[in-house]
Parts: C-alpha cells; sequence; structure tokens
C-alpha cells in the first residue's frame, strides 16, 4: 500500500493518545476513517478533528473485548464506507502487578483487550481486507512485546502474544499469496496517557519500594521519548513498505538490538537497573525519616 488516498481505515482507541494522532495522520493523507473507543467524548473530538481535511469518518463506542460488538461494528464500517483496507487495532491498557499475585481479574482484563482485542478485530475486518483487493493488519504490541519487566508480567504476556498472533498471521497471508499483509508496531516510550490509567496494584510496593502514584508518575517521565504525531508517521511509513515490524523510538530500537545481540541474557542488565532504583530509592527514604522525626518532637513539644 504506498498511498492512504481514497482508502477506508478502522483505527480502534481513537479517542486519544496514538489512536488519535493515527487517525488525523490518516485523515491528512485523505483516508476516510472509522472510529471505535469505549470514551465517547474523545471519539468526537478525534473525529472533529479529522473531518477538516474533508474525509468521511464514522464514529462507534466500543468496547474491544466484546468480540460480538466488534465483529458487529465492522459490518456496519461496511456498510457505511462500502469498502475497507485498514484495521489498526490500537486500542490498549497498562497493568502493573507482581507476577506472581496479580489478580485473575485484572490479569483477564488486560487480555481482554490488549491481546483478545486484537485478535477481535483481526478477524472480523480480514474478510473484509480480502475483499478490497489492498489490505493491510496493522497490530499494537509493545517495547514490552520485546522484553520483560518487574511488575508488567500481565502487560509483557499480553504484548508479546500479539506480536506472535500477527508474526504468524504475517506468515501466512504470504503463504497464500493474497493481497492483505500485516504489521506489529513496537512503541518505546509514546506521550499518552497510558501510565496515568493503568491499572497498578498495591503489592508492587513491597517488591519496588514504590506506591501506586509514584509508579505513574515514573512510568509517565519513561513514556515521553516520542510525540504521538511522529509515532503515527513512523507507522504509516511502516506500512508503505510493507514492515514486519515497525519500532517506535530510539528507546525501542535500542532495546531491540540489545535483546538480539543478548537473547535472554538481557534480564541481567534489567534486573541491574532495577537494583540501582530500588537502593536510590531505599536512600531516599532513610534521608527523609529523620527530618520527619525532627519535626514530629518539635510538635510534641509545641
Amino acid at each position: 500500500m504506498k498511498s492512504f488516498e481514497g482508502k477506508v481505515a478502522a483505527v480502534t482507541g481513537a479517542g486519544s493518545g496514538m489512536g488519535r494522532t493515527l487517525a488525523i495522520e490518516l485523515a491528512r493523507r485523505g483516508c476516510h476513517l472509522a472510529l471505535s473507543d469505549i470514551n465517547e467524548a474523545g471519539l468526537v473530538q478525534t473525529m472533529n478533528e479529522c473531518v477538516v481535511y474533508g474525509v468521511r469518518v464514522t464514529i462507534q463506542r466500543l468496547d474491544v473485548s466484546d468480540r460480538t460488538a466488534v465483529f458487529s461494528w465492522a459490518k456496519q464500517v461496511l456498510k457505511d464506507h462500502g469498502r475497507i483496507n485498514l484495521i489498526f487495532n490500537n486500542a490498549g491498557v497498562s497493568l502493573a502487578a507482581p507476577a506472581e499475585t496479580a489478580r485473575i481479574e485484572d490479569f483477564e482484563w488486560i487480555m481482554s483487550i490488549n491481546f483478545w482485542g486484537v485478535v477481535h478485530g483481526t478477524q472480523a475486518f480480514l474478510p473484509y481486507l480480502r475483499a478490497s483487493g489492498d489490505g493491510h493488519v496493522i497490530n499494537t504490541s509493545s517495547l514490552f512485546g520485546i522484553i520483560a519487566m518487574p511488575t508488567q508480567g500481565a502487560y509483557n504476556a499480553s504484548k508479546f502474544a500479539v506480536r506472535g498472533y500477527t508474526e504468524a498471521l504475517r506468515m501466512e497471508l504470504e503463504m497464500e499469496g493474497v493481497s492483505v499483509s500485516a504489521t506489529c508496531v513496537h512503541p518505546g516510550g509514546v506521550a499518552t496517557n497510558i501510565a496515568t490509567a493503568s491499572r497498578v496494584d498495591d503489592s508492587i510496593q513491597a517488591l519496588t519500594g514504590q506506591d501506586a502514584d509514584a509508579h505513574r508518575r515514573q512510568a509517565n517521565r519513561l513514556i515521553n521519548a516520542t510525540k504521538p504525531d511522529d509515532a503515527a508517521r513512523q507507522i504509516l511509513a511502516g506500512v508503505q513498505r510493507n514492515a514486519r515490524r515497525v519500532l517506535i523510538g530510539s528507546d525501542a530500537r535500542r532495546v531491540d538490538r540489545i535483546s538480539r545481540l543478548m537473547g535472554s541474557a538481557y534480564q541481567v542488565y534489567v534486573l541491574r537497573f532495577h537494583r540501582k532504583l530500588q537502593k536510590r530509592r531505599a536512600n531516599v527514604s532513610h534521608a527523609v525519616r529523620p527530618a520527619q522525626a525532627v519535626s514530629s518532637s518539635a510538635k510534641d513539644i509545641a
């Protein structure tokens, strides 16, 4: 697919972040859009930012974990637009919890959106992409679909699953020789609200020395490496060159090289990094406590 002009793209998670900037960039290039998100207000805002480019835009409130709803939406998109060329399975959520103690309901929640949402979207739209004669499936994994991180076991599981599913799909499409392809996207730190909106299990404090709010603040500091509009342009460039994998940001490219060179030994360096963080937090905590004790004593004397 060398051009997006006149094509029809469906985008999940289009109410904010990378989904929104993907929609806007596609509209700027003359692509008609079918947008979905569970956040209706955000979806309307995205639509308003896209229609100024003179393309047709339809929107649908959608929970991608609901298989029946995703298939119904795909049928409606075909009815509204007449054809579908691209599906961007972009919707995703985040969870921080120790692998051993992650609540099963949280594990099921993240898998239902991050992995099953991708499967639902792929299976619902693929027949229409085939019929278009020029189709592409774009599934969003993560930097954490390449390497694992402490407290990210559930998130890692969902994103590694997306990677494996998409790579298998790509090879199957090539074996069939059809005019549809698939690309797996691995964003590094993209400045979106995913960290702020993430679920954080309180039990991570015993492992990391951080409470939930501190974890979110640190995550927000780490994900500002790439702007969402830059990420959108990189993804679309990857589609145009029919890339198997698109790495978003210098952090994702660096981690990919490390994982290729070191294999599973990368875990040793990840552990060193996290132990340094733990030591730093412990030192800060010890430095704060005496000041707090002096303050309490002063209050008692008063």
